[in-house]
């Protein structure tokens, strides 16, 4: 285990991106990737970035991150030439030209994304809007946008500190969390972590210093379970891939010891131990194994698996207690699902036969990104804009089992309104988990939820407004308060037409 993210090479090269590539892809075509490195080295000849480094450094690292994702020779070459337009005197045709409508589409696309920047509040969520509605498109931009920024946070100490905030920032409101929207769990864990110094700087010495502390001795602990667990899984004939530990990321736990008092003896999971098999069934074989070695903690056993975050994250996770009485959490997941945790939506291109649309069309979120668009064009509180698209999720039952996706906190009127706006209308309780709750409890991952109806109703109660989350059902409230006024000053008010 590396308790801290490792810088990118040094002193990168082709050679480098050709291997990167060869390793994943084989059977590669690395012709174009090729040609499109020599057009951008020429392109960029003479350009220096802020450190003094020539400026093909950035596109050719941004290449080779697309490349460890297993993204195909069209996005990295995307990715070697996605500066040339902005930076250059060479033009959107004569990319096309060069290397055809696909690739001249990534980079008029990331291009675009370039211009996002902090100038107000308005054009802020205005210029978010463009962004969702190109990640409807075609979220590849994106992914070579994660990439690009990447290499930008590795490089910020070479910037002013005023533009050092301002980009990391940047990265830890909107980035980092599509990201995690994304399912992109690596790419969501490192922007967040090399943004975490220059927005949070005393808050990220103190926390790193913490993990260093205990870093040693926690890893020799989970090197000796990790042992144990191989050597029973091994005896009862479970196939797997691999058994590591796996260090929480700072900005991640910096947010869970918020949440207990700063208090690091409190975290469970500051080490957690993964365990990758080959199949489903396997999955669940290991679950058994671990239970069997040590006492799981009552309540801590949760089945992403059959139930699936929102993002599409699927694994087994259960925290036990282990020798010397440490509780230790173990995540279970097939291959497929590990790749999927670490590269979300990526995968889609990475390790599928089906077209890239295809694939786009596949992922809920993504289909609903032009519409969340288009609703942005009438947001004008950034805090609501944060709740609705970047807060963390949670998922949720109906009594029939239909998932329904609410951000953190949500309640059950929010819930109401998610699946029917009459539902919300007309909601008069709730049941959680078979039993009656009020209307302003917030709501967790896995609860099942009966709405009581009330047919007499005519609206919403505009108490609600208080502690409804999304703005869906905000909107709803206020527009039907706003008619029951209008309807109200017809009945008392005379009718001055008669």
């Amino acid at each position: 285990m590396n308790p801290f993210e490792a810088p990118p090479p040094e002193n990168p090269t082709l050679s480098l991106l050709l291997d990167t590539i060869r390793a994943r892809r084989p059977q590669a075509d690395l012709t174009m990737v090729k040609l499109a490195y020599e057009f951008a080295h020429d392109a960029h000849e003479g350009q220096v970035r802020k450190s003094g480094v020539p400026y093909i450094i950035h596109p050719l690292c941004t290449a080779i991150t697309l490349a460890e994702m297993n993204m195909d020779p069209t996005v990295i070459i995307a990715g070697l030439l996605h500066d040339v337009p902005e930076d250059t005197e060479i033009t959107i045709e004569d990319v096309e030209k060069n290397f055809g409508k696909d690739v001249a589409h990534l980079v008029a696309g990331v291009t675009k994304l370039g211009k996002i920047k902090y100038r107000g509040i308005e054009r802020y969520i205005e210029n978010l809007r463009k962004m969702f509605v190109a990640m409807a498109e075609d979220i590849r931009v994106v992914i070579i946008k994660f990439a690009d920024r990447l290499h930008n946070l590795h490089t910020l100490d070479h910037l002013a500190p005023k533009k050092q905030y301002r980009i990391a920032l940047e990265t830890l409101e909107i980035y980092a969390p599509i990201a995690n929207r994304l399912g992109m769990g690596d790419m969501k864990g490192q922007l967040e972590d090399m943004s975490f110094k220059y927005v949070f700087p005393k808050e990220y010495a103190w926390t790193r210093g913490l993990v260093e502390e205990r870093y040693e001795k926690k890893e020799a602990y989970i090197n000796e379970i990790c042992g144990v667990l191989e050597k029973e899984l091994t005896a009862t004939g479970i196939k797997f891939r691999s058994v590591h530990g796996r260090l929480k990321r700072l900005y991640s736990l910096y947010l869970k010891l918020l949440k207990h008092d700063k208090n690091i003896e409190k975290i469970n999971d500051l080490v957690a131990l993964r365990v990758i098999v080959d199949d489903i069934s396997d999955c669940y074989a290991t679950l058994g194994i671990i239970h069997k070695l040590w006492r799981p903690l009552p309540g801590r056993i949760k089945d992403y698996i059959a139930q699936p975050k929102p993002n599409g994250y699927q694994s087994l996770h259960t925290s036990v207690f282990c020798e010397q009485g440490q509780i230790v959490e173990f995540q279970i997941r097939d291959h497929q699902q590990h790749l999927n945790a670490e590269y979300g939506i990526a995968a889609h291109w990475a390790y599928d036969e089906t077209d890239s649309s295809d694939s786009s069309r596949q992922i809920k979120w993504v289909r609903e990104l032009a519409a969340v668009g288009d609703a942005m064009s009438r947001l004008k509180d950034l805090e609501n804009l944060k709740i609705d698209i970047f807060q963390n999720r949670i998922f949720v039952f109906t009594p029939k089992g239909d998932v329904i996706d609410l951000p953190e906190n949500a309640t059950p009127v929010d819930f109401a309104f998610a699946v029917h706006t009459q539902i919300g209308n007309q909601c008069a309780g709730s049941r959680v988990n078979d039993r009656i709750v009020s209307l302003d409890q917030p709501l967790k991952s896995g609860d099942v939820i009966e709405i009581i109806v009330d047919k007499s109703k005519k609206g919403p109660s505009a108490d609600w407004i208080k502690f409804v989350k999304t703005n869906h059902a905000k909107s709803c409230i206020k527009q039907f308060s706003k008619r029951s006024i209008t309807d109200w000053l017809k009945m008392a008010l005379p009718n001055r037409g008669n």
